[in-house]
């Protein structure tokens, strides 16, 4: 049985930011993320203590299309429960992760999908990829939904690792997106803020069937985005490896064991943080 922290998730959700307590989450920080507000108990923080705790960042701004919304809602709910990443998670001290998983565009346009959940087995990262399955973006309705605001990614990310109601050796911030910051703040007092709290920021560029090769969008987020312990961002290298990358991606971002990230194979590429 899947662990989530607060039921249903709300509809919408504009960034914000502070560090709040780990074992009481504020009322207005659970109106904005989790609907009703809830007391976490001692008993509850001590419940999520997992090896690693993981952010899922998903770009659903106007530029993603229901190939791409599938792309992403579909690789994330099959990375979870492969059988790599199953063995990935057995395999550290305590055999769990915590997973979230939000949507984001412009400031103010974000939606938790998955609130933290704790996964220590193939049975609660089904449960956990059938809520994404269910809920997440299909690409369908784009009108309104505004630019690509990365630095909201980061934010949003960033808050939900300070609210995360228990401990864990590493937290990873994990941006999918197809494209750069074009709109809200610049990324970079994001990144530095994110960095500095101790987190790291991964990322996976999707690129677009015409992207100019003198400017691929994985470079991008290498030079302006990752950031932290071990950081890095990987590319398909077309729409069929998108799953076979983020899978990949995966393993490393919840593997203790592991001290760098996949190498370039001919269906991705990984560029690692300098």
């Amino acid at each position: 049985m899947v662990e989530g922290l607060h039921g249903k998730p709300d509809s919408g959700v504009g960034p914000a930011r502070g560090v709040l307590s780990l074992a009481r989450l504020t009322t207005l920080t659970v109106a904005l993320l989790w609907g009703p507000a809830a007391d976490a108990t001692n008993a509850d923080a001590v419940s999520m203590n997992v090896d690693v705790a993981v952010v899922f960042a998903v770009d659903f701004s106007s530029s993603i299309a229901p190939s791409i919304a599938d792309l992403q809602r579909e690789g994330h709910a099959a990375a979870l429960t492969s059988p790599e990443i199953i063995r990935a998670i057995s395999q550290n001290y305590l055999g769990c992760i915590g997973v979230a998983y939000f949507e984001w565009s412009s400031p103010g346009r974000s939606r938790t999908v998955l609130p933290w959940t704790r996964i220590c087995g193939l049975e609660d990262a089904e449960a956990a990829a059938a809520v994404i399955r269910k809920r997440g973006d299909t690409g369908h309705i784009r009108r309104g939904r505004g630019g690509t605001s990365v630095s909201t990614a980061i934010d949003v990310g960033s808050l939900l690792l300070d609210e995360f109601p228990g401990n864990a050796m590493k937290k990873v911030i994990d941006i999918s997106s197809n494209g750069e910051n074009n709109d809200g703040l610049p990324v970079q007092p994001s990144r530095e803020t994110a960095i500095a709290k101790g987190y790291t920021i991964n990322a996976i560029a999707i690129p677009a069937d015409d992207e100019a090769t003198g400017r691929p969008l994985a470079s991008y987020f290498a030079r302006s985005v990752i950031g932290g312990s071990q950081a890095f961002v990987i590319s398909p290298k077309g729409p069929r490896d998108y799953a076979t990358a983020l899978r990949r991606k995966l393993v490393t971002e919840v593997s203790l064991n592991i001290g760098a990230p996949a190498t370039e194979t001919s269906a991705m590429s990984t560029v690692i943080a300098e």
